[in-house]
Parts: C-alpha cells; sequence; structure tokens
C-alpha cells in the first residue's frame, strides 16, 4: 500500500529526539525521503541511521535555527541531496529549565533567558520559515508544520517567555497561512500536551500528578501521537487546511 506522502521530501528540525525523532520515522513510513537537522549533530545521526536501518531513505544535517547562514545552509544541503522540500516541519526548540528559568514567575526571568527562549522558540521558526517559503514558491508549492504548544493557547504560570513563544508561532503560522494560500503553501502549527520526551523530564519529575489531574485522558501523550497529527498535515489528505493550530494534548485545552 502506498503511504500518503510517496515520492515526497521533508524536512524535520530538532530530529535527533522526541517528537522530532518521531515524525522524522512517520515522514518515511509514509513514503517520504527525510532530512533530520538538529542542533546536536550526534542525535540527527542516530535518527538516521534508524531510518536507514528500517530501510528508508535520510540524511542527517546540523545547524542553529537562530543563525541566518546555518539555516540557509541546512535547507541547501537538503535541496542539494533530493532536489526540492516538499513538507518542513519546524519542531526545533526549548524549554525553561535550559534558560535556567525553571519556577520562574514572569518579573524573575532574566533578560537572558527572555531573549534566548524567543531566539530559539520563535525566531529560529520565522528563519526556517523564511528559507522554506521562498524553495517552496520556486517550486510550486509546499506544506510547513510548526511546533507550537499549548502554551501558544493559555496562559501557563512560570513560563513566560515560553508562553510568548509559543503564542508568536501562532501567529506567524496563521499569517503565512494567509499570504501564501493562494501561491500553494500551506501552513499549519501542531499545539502538544504534555508529552513524554527528554524536553519535559524536569517537568515530569515534580509536576505529573497535578498534570494528570488537569488532563481529562488522565495519561500523558508521546511523541508518535504528535507525529501522527505533523505528517497528515502535511499530506493530500490535509489539503483544505491551512492556517490552523491543532490542539494533541489529551483534552487539557477543552476543559
Amino acid at each position: 500500500m502506498t503511504g500518503m506522502l510517496q515520492g515526497k521530501v521533508a524536512l524535520v528540525t530538532g530530529g535527533g529526539n522526541g517528537i522530532g525523532r518521531e515524525a522524522a520515522l512517520a515522514f518515511v513510513r509514509e513514503g517520504a525521503r527525510v532530512a533530520v537537522a538538529d542542533y546536536e549533530a550526534a542525535s540527527a545521526s542516530e535518527t538516521v541511521a534508524m531510518i536507514n536501518q528500517a530501510g528508508g531513505q535520510a540524511i542527517s544535517l546540523s545547524g542553529d535555527v537562530t543563525q541566518p547562514a546555518a539555516v540557509k545552509a541546512m535547507l541547501d544541503a537538503a535541496v542539494a541531496a533530493y532536489g526540492r522540500i516538499d513538507c518542513a516541519f519546524n519542531n526545533a526548540g526549548i524549554a525553561g529549565h535550559q534558560v535556567n528559568a525553571s519556577g520562574k514567575l514572569t518579573h524573575e526571568w532574566s533578560e537572558e533567558s527572555f531573549d534566548r527562549m524567543i531566539e530559539v522558540n520563535l525566531k529560529g521558526v520565522w528563519l526556517c520559515m523564511k528559507h522554506e517559503i521562498e524553495l517552496m514558491l520556486a517550486q510550486g508549492g509546499g506544506a510547513i508544520v510548526n511546533t507550537a504548544s499549548v502554551a501558544g493557547l493559555i496562559g501557563l504560570r512560570t513560563s513566560s517567555a515560553y508562553v510568548a513563544s509559543k503564542h508568536g508561532v501562532i501567529g506567524l503560522t496563521k499569517t503565512a497561512a494567509v499570504e501564501y494560500a493562494e501561491l500553494g503553501i500551506r501552513v499549519n502549527a501542531v499545539c502538544p500536551g504534555y508529552i513524554v520526551t527528554r524536553m519535559t523530564a524536569p517537568i515530569r519529575e515534580t509536576r505529573t500528578e497535578g498534570i494528570l489531574a488537569r488532563t481529562p485522558m488522565r495519561r500523558l501523550g508521546v511523541p508518535q501521537e504528535i507525529a501522527e497529527m505533523v505528517v497528515w498535515l502535511c499530506s493530500d489528505r490535509a489539503s483544505y487546511v491551512t492556517g490552523a493550530a491543532y490542539e494533541v494534548d489529551g483534552g487539557i485545552t477543552a476543559s
């Protein structure tokens, strides 16, 4: 049976672990060739090894999504390998504990922590979109999915800049969707709830009971559940979907 992305080429940033890794594996399962990018080059290589061992086709890329030259080089390398990029999953991001802001209220965040969060989670997505859109315009279309969060839809205590960055991602997504809808480029966002990944480990160690209490499904999500939404949004099965921000959160934002 032919996969729903048969013959397509996909780029995944933050593809070295967690949601990005599972998305890369799902893209391949559905017939795509994949360029796996990650700031941690070794992690990207591990994902590619998993794909190749399973009979898929993938290449690993490294680079900092906050650096324009690095982003351009990443896209250029993917195009050099595969000739085009049909699907882009802009998934690279960081959490509060990675900028020394765990448990801090809005007034307690340092300017350095705030700036770094916005630089990676928001500017990084914009830089990737900028180059992906230029490429997709030249080739006649494509599909982009950005990783936002339930934090892009609601407020969360002690997550000031993270919440701001993810609200920004949804704003970028909606604006680009409107701008390029008639030009064959669809742009959507996925909004994960609390997912079992390396990034959420510090939160899960101290707050799992409270998280489960506010999650109607009473469980945490797994990366594969986000990957399924991403792959669908990139496929022709979602051909009339653009500018949307899909919650995959066990019901948190509905409760």
